[in-house]
């Protein structure tokens, strides 16, 4: 067995008798000056340790959320009516969707961006709408010509006022002005305004009428509104309560219309509004909106390569005004990719302070023609989109989130004034990494810090007591 003396021989860490050892007051400052020194650099290390470092780097675009890229929007347009309002998506590959309604809800707004009413229904529309193919060279006026003088007077005078809101210059109009005219004076001949008075069929030249056609919020010609008596009562937004017509445009069709209409009088006459039950499942007719204005939600999947995103006036039956055209728009909400909970949004911001100040750069701003930029004002949005990925210490991929930069402006358009977002996607990603800390790092690093400031101090606490034992001799006058 090895003695305990021999084993002795081996310490490091030999003991001087206390006896032996000296306190002194320069000893007892530096030692309180090294504890400070040896408690905060421990908290500038542990600080250090329980920080989150990352590293960036850009890749090429290796998703994992497929082809496909969806845009959720929140967008209120107060001069567009919902009942044009379509939403349309291209792309450079020659994708071309026209007016999807599957995943976009429309709710009518006034100029106020208040909304007016429930969500606004567009219903189906048929693709080809029916007109008289012959035309007679004897023009038949059987409408009631309607101005903002007189229209009040007859749409309270008849129960059912049936208008035509037209403009002369307009190839729909055009084409109904025969079969209407020929519908209105069959209809006077069956039901004698003198005698019966329960319809009559007018017409409103919108170019000569333009007041009386904002009234109505008359966007697109020519606009057949029905009117009931006692069903415009104004509400608390002050819009008129009416519907629209959308069935065939022939003669015939405008009779058969007219004449169901007279016929669900009777259901009718003991009650306001438009509840006409008996044709509740007649997609020629519904509800008129209630104001001018539409407020367009909902979200859209598009291809990840460079397309547009454009939000306009469409009718495959009705023209439109484009000098009259205001797409003066707020936008309430723009993103792209998955939506971030709170939560998930916090843990990033944890993270990565940065992160996310990105992904909805256009909440908020408002782009308003106020017609100081004159007509036909298309107003573009040019979007960068950058997907950004981050990835935790454990290799656990914490979100995917697409960031964007906007740049907007103004241009005349030739055509009709439309609201255009141009995508286009980076072929690159950024990764964010976050940087695990090492805890055997952090242990050593600790006790190199009170090592070193405990050998620090001991060598500055020997020079001190060495020149203090020299100062005194010399003032006792030794000569050592």
């Amino acid at each position: 067995m090895i003695s305990s003396s021999r084993f002795k021989s081996v310490d490091f860490y030999r003991k001087i008798p206390r006896d032996l050892t000296e306190a002194s007051l320069s000893g007892a400052g530096l030692s309180i000056v090294a504890a400070l020194a040896m408690i905060f650099l421990f908290g500038m290390e542990l600080s250090n340790y329980l920080s989150v470092s990352t590293t960036t780097s850009v890749i090429v675009d290796k998703s994992s959320d497929g082809e496909f890229l969806r845009i959720d929007f929140n967008i209120s347009f107060p001069a567009l009516s919902c009942e044009f309002a379509s939403v349309d998506v291209s792309d450079v590959l020659g994708t071309n969707r026209l007016n999807i309604t599957k995943t976009v809800r429309k709710f009518s707004i006034d100029s106020n961006l208040r909304p007016t009413g429930a969500e606004f229904h567009s219903g189906p529309v048929a693709n080809i709408i029916k007109h008289d193919e012959q035309v007679e060279e004897e023009s038949v006026e059987g409408a009631l010509i309607l101005t903002s003088h007189n229209f009040d007077k007859y749409s309270h005078l008849f129960p059912i006022t049936v208008v035509n809101f037209y403009a002369p210059w307009c190839y729909w109009s055009q084409r109904l002005k025969p079969s209407w005219e020929k519908a209105a004076k069959i209809i006077k001949e069956r039901y004698d305004p003198e005698i019966d008075g329960r319809i009559i069929l007018g017409k409103v030249d919108c170019t000569e009428e333009g007041d009386l056609c904002r009234r109505h919020h008359i966007q697109g010609y020519p606009s057949i509104r029905i009117f009931r008596k006692g069903s415009d009562i104004r509400d608390d937004h002050g819009e008129h309560d009416h519907e629209s017509y959308y069935g065939d445009r022939d003669t015939d069709s405008l009779v058969k219309t007219m004449e169901k209409l007279v016929a669900s009088l009777p259901a009718e006459s003991q009650k306001l509004g438009l509840e006409d039950k008996s044709n509740g499942t007649d997609n020629r007719k519904r509800p008129a909106p209630l104001a001018g204005g539409c407020r367009i939600e909902g979200y859209v999947r598009v291809k990840k390569v460079p397309g547009d995103l454009i939000i306009s006036a469409r009718s495959d039956a009705h023209s439109f005004d484009a000098s009259q055209m205001n797409m003066s728009h707020v936008v309430h909400h723009l993103s792209f990719g998955r939506k971030l909970s709170p939560r998930v949004l916090s843990d990033v911001k944890r993270i990565i302070p940065y992160v996310g100040s990105s992904h909805d750069r256009l909440n908020g701003r408002s782009f308003i023609n106020t017609r100081d930029l004159g007509a036909n004002v298309t107003m573009e949005h040019y979007l960068q989109i950058v997907k950004t990925e981050v990835i935790t210490g454990k290799d656990y991929k914490l979100v995917e989130e697409y960031e964007y930069t906007a740049h907007s402006s103004v241009a005349q358009s030739l055509h009709i004034p439309v609201a255009k977002f141009h995508l286009e996607l980076s072929p690159m990603q950024v990764l964010i990494t976050e940087n695990q800390k090492s805890f055997s790092h952090f242990l050593t690093n600790v006790c190199a810090i009170i090592g070193g400031v405990f050998t620090v101090a001991g060598i500055l606490d020997s020079i001190l007591h060495n020149t203090i034992r020299i100062m005194k001799k010399v003032e006792l006058g030794k000569n050592f």
